[in-house]
């Protein structure tokens, strides 16, 4: 007869103790199934994404047309800061501020006073010319000219023309806006006033309506394409929201099946939200598109009329065209996540 503790002494040298390897081997299997059971479900879920977005295929074309017009109004604010801004800029760098002083001033005198404006710190560069080579410049551009040349090859017509000749200081600054350092330069400075031309006043303002124009134009541009664009942003999302909505209602029977079997809610979300996120790739692709032929179209006639289109052509660049795309598209797979998050927050229980 066998006794209880005989069988329990079995019983434990017959029992098997997994070793460490077997054990991580075991681990890693898990891990495996895992990964391939997500990579799986993630394939499914992309899979009925793009079911639903052609099965709802005319509220998708809606919703990514309308985001299509969101993006591109949205491009072409930033697009014409951009631009507008850099003119103003280009504008500003090519002011100069010209102070005339009496013909034949010493050159000595005049780089002089050249020096002591340099002292001012909003002051760029400056640049003094003599009455001789002011006047030797205009003889150089009227070259072609038989008249003219004929008159300022006779000398008592050239020591006329030489006396009437003043001798300009052009003065680039900083910030055309900020002149009064400069102005009690001029006005102040003993040299200055002994010397300067009073029947030629300074051009303190020249070019300053057009600036101030500019920079008036790039504020209405902004703030208007912020105004459309956040419209426009509110249609989409709410477009979107409907579309998401209907698809809900679409397949309300199919979803609750699935919690019924326990399919967790990230799977039964996750069509919806692929759903939406195609809508904003191929918005984005579109938009992107769109501007970039318009530019490309519009930019001769822009630059003709000397506005500044270097900043938005370098961002157009071959190099840089991609990061724009992305970008845009990024920005319109935004906007479609939110509106799908929206209506899945409210339909989805």
């Amino acid at each position: 007869m066998i006794d209880k503790e005989s069988i329990e002494e079995a019983g434990h040298r017959g029992a098997h103790k997994p070793s460490r390897q077997e054990t991580k081997a075991h681990l890693k299997t898990l891990v495996e199934n895992s990964s391939v059971s997500r990579v799986r479900n993630t394939g499914r879920i992309v899979k009925y994404g793009v079911a639903s977005f052609t099965r709802n295929i005319w509220l998708s074309i809606a919703a990514t047309l309308v985001m299509t017009v969101t993006l591109i109004i949205l491009m072409i604010t930033v697009f014409a800061s951009l631009i507008l801004s850099a003119t103003a800029d280009t504008m500003r760098e090519k002011i100069d501020i010209t102070v005339y002083f009496a013909p034949r001033t010493d050159p000595i005198i005049l780089e002089e006073m050249a020096t002591q404006m340099r002292l001012d710190e909003n002051v760029r560069s400056v640049e003094v010319t003599s009455s001789e080579d002011e006047l030797a410049k205009l003889i150089e551009e009227n070259s072609d000219e038989e008249a003219l040349a004929t008159t300022f090859n006779d000398p008592e017509m050239y020591e006329h023309i030489l006396n009437a000749t003043q001798a300009p200081m052009r003065i680039k600054v900083y910030d055309p806006n900020n002149l009064d350092s400069i102005k009690s330069i001029v006005e102040n400075g003993v040299l200055f006033q002994e010397h300067i031309d009073p029947e030629k006043q300074p051009t303190y303002n020249v070019n300053q309506a057009q600036i101030e124009t500019i920079n008036s134009w790039a504020t209405i541009a902004k703030n208007g394409g912020l105004i459309l664009g956040s419209v426009f942003l509110v249609i989409s999302i709410l477009v979107i929201f409907n579309t998401i909505r209907m698809a809900i209602f679409s397949r309300r029977e199919e979803i609750y099946m699935m919690r019924l079997v326990g399919a967790d809610l990230g799977f039964i979300r996750g069509p919806f939200l692929i759903e939406a996120e195609i809508s904003g790739i191929i918005s984005g692709i579109l938009a992107t598109t769109i501007v970039v032929v318009g530019y490309q179209f519009l930019a001769p006639n822009l630059s003709g009329y000397g506005i500044d289109i270097s900043t938005v052509s370098q961002l157009l660049d071959s190099n840089m065209l991609v990061a724009v795309y992305g970008i845009i598209i990024l920005v319109g797979m935004v906007i479609g996540t939110i509106s799908a998050r929206l209506a899945m927050q409210k339909y989805l229980k």
